[in-house]
């Protein structure tokens, strides 16, 4: 399943939309921590994309159905046209933006980037029969979540 990204940001929101809206057929329900955790992931990539890039993307949501093998891992990937690559920057407490690789970097259970013809593909994955992460839970609550929130940060620059 995929959906193309425009360069603004009200197209994180819609993105948000799209995945909970494909999560029904996926055995995944709404409210689990598995759910919340890909939305904010869903969050942090396409931002990313939009925010830094400036350039269309393809939002790609692999989601085995619920009669799939239970390990199979659900997959979140954002390729963009942009040939620039993610770059680690240190975030200072004060600071408000700058964390959303470093949660991806929490959240997941893998994850990483590759070029992609003229761009790039930045995916994670979770995995459907794990506990989720603690970082779920600290990170799952909104804006406050990220007060106290300190260490190395990425930006796709």
């Amino acid at each position: 399943m995929q959906l193309e990204i425009r360069p603004d940001p009200a197209e994180v929101g819609r993105a948000r939309r799209w995945a909970r809206s494909r999560l029904a057929g996926s055995g995944i329900g709404a409210d689990e921590p598995l759910a919340e955790t890909l939305i904010l992931l869903v969050s942090e990539l396409v931002t990313n994309a939009v925010v830094h890039t400036g350039c269309p993307a393809v939002l790609r949501l692999s989601l085995p159905a619920a009669s799939a093998e239970s390990e199979a891992p659900v997959r979140l990937e954002v390729a963009d046209t942009s040939d620039r690559a993610p770059v680690p920057r240190c975030v200072d407490g004060d600071q408000t933006g700058g964390r959303g690789l470093a949660l991806v970097d929490g959240l997941a259970d893998r994850w990483g980037w590759s070029p992609e013809g003229a761009g790039k593909r930045i995916w994670c994955e979770l995995d459907r029969c794990a506990q989720p992460p603690e970082a779920a839970t600290a990170f799952g609550g909104g804006a406050s979540a990220y007060e106290g929130y300190e260490g190395l940060a990425y930006e796709a620059v």
